[in-house]
């Protein structure tokens, strides 16, 4: 530390060195925690009506939950992926249909609430959060029609001729594709009549 400035320190080598290795010291440093919370990069004070509230730039929620005199119940985050390792599966599924829903809101969309529990139930019926996309929910399902129908199709079709795979076309994407009925409402059920057998 220099005398004239406390705050500053000055790093010096007694014999050459590597530019590149100068260059990774200043980036170790830079990444030092001194104080704070490790996340969170900046934080505004805003009155809101009565009180005042900390809007952070960044997350952790974990961290936050544990200083005292910070509101555990109030605390609120964006950050689906975290409230999903902090506080469960529930309340990662309740933040996506808060964020799902204002985002149509601010749009001016009107949607359903169901709409968008349905959405968030697919997308947390595993235990874990997944995407609705090719890497997620999509690319999941076990039909070659009903994946090859979102994305990447010559893909989903070609990897399948490779394999051989059967699709047994039990959902609606697939049979829309194949030109059938889709299996539901009147067209779940399935009517067999035999003219030979006598019902008395």
């Amino acid at each position: 530390m220099r005398e004239d400035n406390p705050y500053e320190v000055v790093i010096q080598y007694k014999e050459a060195i590597n530019p590149l290795k100068i260059e990774k010291v200043r980036d170790k440093i830079l990444n030092i925690k001194l104080k704070g919370i490790k996340g969170i990069n900046k934080v505004i004070v805003q009155r809101r009506e009565n009180e005042y509230v900390l809007v952070c730039e960044g997350s952790n929620l974990k961290e936050l939950m544990n200083i005292e005199g910070v509101d555990h119940r109030r605390i609120r985050t964006n950050n689906v992926k975290e409230v999903e390792e902090v506080l469960g599966i529930e309340a990662a599924r309740a933040l996506l249909v808060e964020e799902i829903s204002g985002v149509l809101e601010e749009q001016g969309l009107d949607v359903d609430i169901r709409h968008i529990m349905l959405l968030a139930d697919m997308m947390t019926r595993t235990g874990t959060i997944r995407q609705i996309g090719r890497h997620g929910v999509a690319g999941t399902k076990e039909s070659v029609l009903a994946r090859a129908s979102f994305e990447v199709t010559v893909k989903q079709l070609v990897d399948a001729a490779v394999r051989g795979t059967l699709d047994n076309l039990k959902g609606v994407a697939e049979n829309v594709i194949v030109g059938n009925y889709a299996p539901v409402g009147t067209a779940v059920v399935k009517v067999v009549h035999n003219p030979y057998i006598k019902i008395e």
